[in-house]
């Protein structure tokens, strides 16, 4: 009689594993994901894109932190316009480098600069507003035949969502495509949409909102293939991330209950 009594017990445990087993596998392979939502460019043949508007400058806004540099070929003349403006600080950049105080645009959308004056540069490029600062020297007869370089100082590109590492970005090149970018951020997760990103960029004092499947081909040749300075890209989660979540969630905590209550109730069986 005892040895029927351990067969109906040995046969409980071994019906348990099965269904323990069960369980994780339903909820492994559940939330299994679809090759071609991992890769990118699934689809893409063999071909050549042109480029639009790689060299396309970004308008300069309020709030930017600019280099401006006037030299010629007498350099104690030059002096003068370059003396350090100290409205801004040195800061620390997410990859170490250091920026160095600049002009910083104020809500006017101006900069002064030593001799020269206020000059109007928000809503302008660097090459406009570089023209418009030699002008104005040469026609004052301030220095001859100067030379003007002027670079962003803070010129950065954020990532957040779905990535390995989200992160800001600063971008002493002043260049940085979107896929460069995700890259740095360690690449989106297998939960993360590539073919919804979210791009939020601001012109002009308004903040436009883009959504771009970076799967097409013709993200190649578009207008956002090239980030600009203060983007923004956000990575969505997958349906899989948020089912997967939810039923973690749900699940799990009954799974385990109900397992705790069994293996106590064949404990007792077995004493």
């Amino acid at each position: 009689m005892g040895s029927i009594n351990f067969t109906n017990q040995t046969f409980q445990v071994k019906n348990i594993t099965i269904i323990f087993l069960l369980l994780s596998n339903w909820l492994t392979f559940s939330s299994c994901l679809n090759t071609k939502q991992t890769t990118y460019f699934a689809n893409a043949r063999d071909t050549s894109f042109k480029t639009i508007n790689e060299d396309k400058e970004p308008l300069i806004q309020k709030n930017d932190i600019l280099s401006v540099n006037i030299s010629s070929l007498s350099t104690e003349a030059s002096a003068i316009f370059n003396t350090p403006n100290y409205t801004t600080t040195s800061t620390s950049t997410s990859n170490g480098a250091s920026v160095s105080g600049g002009y910083l645009v104020n809500s006017e959308g101006t900069i002064q600069i030593p001799i020269v004056g206020i000059i109007q540069v928000a809503g302008f490029t660097k090459k406009q507003v570089r023209d418009t600062i030699t002008k104005k020297i040469l026609d004052e007869k301030l220095l001859i035949d100067p030379i003007v370089t002027i670079r962003y100082l803070n010129y950065e590109v954020t990532v957040i969502g779905e990535v390995a590492k989200p992160t800001v970005i600063n971008v002493p090149n002043e260049k940085i495509s979107l896929l460069k970018a995700l890259g740095i951020a360690g690449d989106i997760t297998v939960f993360g949409k590539k073919d919804n990103l979210l791009l939020i960029r601001e012109i002009q004092g308004k903040r436009n909102i883009k959504r771009i499947n970076i799967n097409s081909q013709e993200f190649l040749s578009s207008n956002y293939y090239y980030l600009q300075p203060n983007d923004i890209i956000y990575v969505e989660p997958n349906k899989q991330k948020v089912i997967s979540a939810n039923r973690n969630q749900q699940l799990l905590p009954t799974i385990l209950s109900a397992l705790s209550i069994v293996a106590v109730l064949i404990a007792q069986k077995i004493n």
